[in-house]
């Protein structure tokens, strides 16, 4: 029977914002722009969602291990790529938004985040990660949101009021809030905190321990301890995505 499921070689060169390579079952995925730290864009945006997916479908993926290029993961944004007008626009936005953090939790295998550097874009898609290692230089900020009188209903509500709990959460949206790496490690949002040149060797070697375990202990292991957040994000992201639209269609 041909093979229906994705190989790494057809998606692999699919995605401008997306480098991906594979060793013994461990895919290292790296978030960029031109080789560079990653702006978060509407195509960036897109990109991880469709990415999301063809790894969660292929068979080949032991490990994933998230990492970003340059020496942020992700800290600008580039407004303009967005399409923000009309309800039509909104509503992409909507269809897009939760394909990109459910396609994540889809991804049946346990997902390790290298962050290795600032992450104050769109950072719950590091801190979804069953591990998370981070450098030194990291700060964690929901910035494009509240700070800007956007609502953080895509994701980022859920997120971060699970990981902080409900109390810190609340504070870290509302009030634009900065967390350092120590912060973000004492608050348990991080695993580990390293100088940045060993963060990547770090997740690595976690990701080789994990990927000679046997292949159903793996994936199962991902979709129990994954279960709570994509039960949330059912019962949650598109509640929130509409609130966040019609903020912003009030501006």
């Amino acid at each position: 029977m041909a093979r229906i499921a994705p190989s790494l070689e057809e998606y692999s060169t699919r995605y401008e914002n997306i480098k991906l390579e594979r060793t013994d079952g461990v895919l290292l995925l790296t978030v960029h722009s031109d080789d560079k730290s990653l702006i978060w864009t509407a195509q960036a945006h897109d990109e991880l969602a469709y990415c999301f997916q063809d790894i969660s479908c292929d068979p080949d993926n032991k490990v994933v291990v998230l990492t970003g290029a340059g020496d942020a993961f992700c800290a600008e944004i580039d407004f303009s790529s967005f399409d923000l007008g009309t309800a039509s626009d909104w509503s992409q936005i909507i269809f897009e938004g939760q394909r990109l953090l459910n396609n994540l939790l889809s991804i049946d295998v346990p997902v390790i985040a290298a962050i290795n550097g600032p992450a104050t874009v769109h950072p719950e898609i590091a801190v979804l990660s069953d591990i998370t290692i981070a450098s030194d230089t990291t700060v964690f900020q929901d910035a494009p949101h509240f700070p800007n009188g956007i609502v953080p209903g895509d994701g980022a509500h859920i997120a971060w009021t699970h990981i902080l709990g409900p109390q810190r959460g609340r504070y870290f949206l509302l009030t634009g809030q900065e967390l350092n790496a120590q912060q973000a490690l004492d608050f348990a949002v991080v695993n580990e905190v390293l100088p940045a040149d060993q963060v990547l060797p770090r997740a690595m070697e976690l990701a080789a321990t994990i990927a000679v375990k046997p292949a159903l202990a793996r994936r199962y292991s991902r979709v129990i301890l994954t279960r709570e957040l994509k039960r949330l994000m059912h019962e949650q992201l598109a509640l929130g995505l509409t609130h966040e639209a019609l903020g912003a269609l009030s501006l």
